[in-house]
């Protein structure tokens, strides 16, 4: 009996040293809403791309998002405006011109175990994509505003990747 006491308390010790694994790191990456086609570099979204960001808030309100990333044109801002209102956060702009793997490399080191929302354009999501994933993505056409991509990468590295629409 004296010896119960100790024992019950190094289990108790040992039940907390116990550790769950790490959660999944989850990527969701979408191109930018519609577009105006006004020729300009830097256009803003049509009445109908408004919608559609709207829609993508509705879509990840449930989401735990920690942080949301936008190029800093118009176009995506406004994409990634409404999902950053709804969960009380701030756009992160990023350089559209980064090359993939070194984003996609710092996404990964400055947002283990979290969510993160990124806003894209069609000729930079496919190959964020691919480097977060390390797998093929396939190219997205400049028609093409409603692909959902997710990439989870595990506490053990492993990716796996999903595509869906908005």
């Amino acid at each position: 009996m004296k010896f119960a006491l100790p024992v019950l308390l190094a289990l108790a010790l040992l039940a907390g040293c116990a550790s769950t694994p790490p959660p999944a790191t989850t990527f969701i990456l979408v191109r930018h809403a519609e577009k105006v086609p006004d020729g300009s570099k830097d256009p803003e979204l049509t009445p109908a791309g408004l919608a559609r960001a709207d829609a993508l808030a509705v879509r990840l309100a449930d989401v735990p998002l920690d942080a949301v990333y936008s190029t800093d044109f118009r176009r995506t801002r406004q994409t990634a405006a409404p999902t950053a209102r709804g969960h009380g956060l701030q756009v992160i702009s990023y350089d559209a011109k980064e090359p993939a793997a070194d984003f996609s490399s710092r996404l990964k080191r400055e947002h283990s175990g979290q969510t993160v929302l990124v806003v894209g354009h069609s000729n930079t999501v496919p190959g964020i994509a691919a480097a977060l994933c390390s797998c093929t993505v396939a190219e997205m056409s400049e028609a093409e505003y409603d692909r959902l991509t997710t990439v989870r990468v595990g506490a053990d590295g492993k990716a796996t990747l999903e595509e869906g629409r908005q």
